[in-house]
């Protein structure tokens, strides 16, 4: 003989087990502390100074005037 299932329990505990694991991605992607963003952040910024120290013109548009 079957076994009796509730559908409405069932529906439930499918519903938690996707939300959870869609919890689970959402904590990888975004599950940083403060310090982490900050540091991130401030790298980046080191980077994009030393490149555009680098730079040879100060023409926005990379061409000379001359």
């Amino acid at each position: 003989m079957a076994e009796i299932v509730n559908l409405r329990r069932a529906r439930k505990a499918r519903d938690r087990a996707s939300a959870e694991a869609q919890a689970e991605q959402n904590r990888i992607a975004f599950g940083r502390t403060k310090a982490e963003r900050k540091l991130t952040e401030a790298e980046k910024a080191l980077a994009e100074r030393r490149l555009e120290g680098h730079r040879l013109t100060d023409d926005p548009d990379g061409k000379d005037k001359a």
